[in-house]
């Protein structure tokens, strides 16, 4: 093993506190660990190095001799004495990669606790835009496994009691000697609960918690929008053997509108005019989400003429300022003509075709590009 200096190992200071020398050691175990770089000699040489550096210098005892003996205080020569001890690997496992791997290597109660927790939950709430736009309040029904009543979670039934397990004394693992190591794994009596039920619950079986339904009051902020969720915390699965429960998240999914379509805290529509509307202007009714306004269309209005209504938009649920209205005009072509009103059209384009191009300029450019093109 290197004889390197256990704080340049590690990348700190000889006066870096406890929570800084197990950070160091996190970033480097996760940068070297094996499984991360398989047939890699040079990252197994540093992971080994790393951790003998952060079992030295976790422990206050071996700290202080190395600090005032060097590697002769912890080699098992030196006035130290302490030694690097593989049998407390187990702990640096369960100390470190707890956290960073999720509990898979980890020992202890912490560990166990963490496992022990009730499952999150999820709940897709279908909602029209009007609701997910203004706010609202839904009443939801979710089904998920609660704590058994009967046994009030424990599992045991009523008037017997969980007891310890004898072989792990409760923590829910146990440690197995593996050659130079020391490994933990689940109590193979108690199946890593820590606990042994007797005499079971009738109504869970010795579960401690049992299938049930509950409704939830939702309150739904202004302005939310497909993909946002609202999170409930304690309102998931409940935890087993005293675990938290999970937290509930309600993913919200905006139904599609016969109008509007939004975009971030734009809304866009289509409308509708008539072509003596486009031609000569007027005043057309225009729905928003609060009402009906009145939009002004200019004389002489193409097909496609986007307008703004400013102010008529979303406010976010995250804040700023309230988007807007886009109106996009689209010119109708008039259907089932009768015999007037078709002569009428008809004298209506020879009267255009005597005064030349001016009256469409768009169609005159456009036949000027096809002779080019040809």
């Amino acid at each position: 093993m290197s004889k390197r200096d256990f704080y340049e190992v590690l990348g700190v200071e000889k006066s870096a506190e406890a929570g800084d020398i197990k950070k160091a050691y996190r970033r480097l175990a996760m940068k070297y660990h094996p499984d991360r770089n398989p047939d890699n000699a040079e990252a197994e040489e540093k992971f080994k190095e790393a951790k003998e550096a952060y079992e030295i210098l976790s422990d206050e005892g071996k700290r202080s001799a190395y600090d005032q003996f060097g590697h002769a205080g912890v080699s098992g020569n030196g006035p130290g004495a302490g030694g690097f001890n593989a049998e407390g690997f187990g702990d640096v496992f369960g100390d470190v990669f707890g956290d960073i791997f999720g509990g898979g290597r980890g020992g202890g109660r912490g560990g166990r606790a963490r496992s022990n927790a009730g499952a999150d939950l999820r709940y897709t709430l279908g909602l029209n835009l009007e609701e997910a736009v203004k706010g609202t309040e839904v009443k939801i029904r979710v089904p998920s496994l609660q704590a058994c009543e009967p046994c009030d979670g424990s599992g045991a039934n009523k008037g017997s009691a969980v007891e310890t397990c004898s072989t792990c004394g409760g923590v829910g693992q146990v440690h197995m000697k593996q050659g130079f190591f020391s490994v933990q794994q689940a109590c193979p009596h108690c199946a890593g609960k820590g606990k042994i039920i007797k005499d079971p619950c009738r109504t869970c079986r010795g579960k401690g918690r049992v299938e049930k339904e509950k409704t939830l009051s939702v309150t739904i902020p202004a302005g939310v929008d497909s993909g946002d969720r609202i999170r409930l915390a304690g309102e998931g699965e409940a935890g087993m053997d005293g675990g938290p429960s999970g937290d509930l998240y309600v993913q919200v999914e905006v139904k599609e509108h016969k109008i509007f379509k939004r975009d971030g805290k734009h809304l866009y529509c289509e409308i509708p005019i008539s072509f003596v509307d486009a031609a000569l202007g007027g005043d057309i009714e225009v729905p928003t989400l609060d009402g009906k306004v009145e939009l002004k269309v200019p004389a002489e209005t193409q097909t496609d003429k986007m307008f703004r209504l400013r102010g008529k938009g979303v406010k976010q649920v995250r804040g700023g300022s309230v988007g807007d209205l886009m109106c996009q005009v689209v010119v109708e072509t008039p259907v089932k003509l009768n015999k007037k009103q078709k002569d009428l059209l008809k004298e209506f384009q020879k009267s255009l075709e005597n005064q030349g191009s001016k009256n469409s300029p768009k169609k005159e450019s456009w036949f000027e590009g096809v002779k080019s093109f040809f």
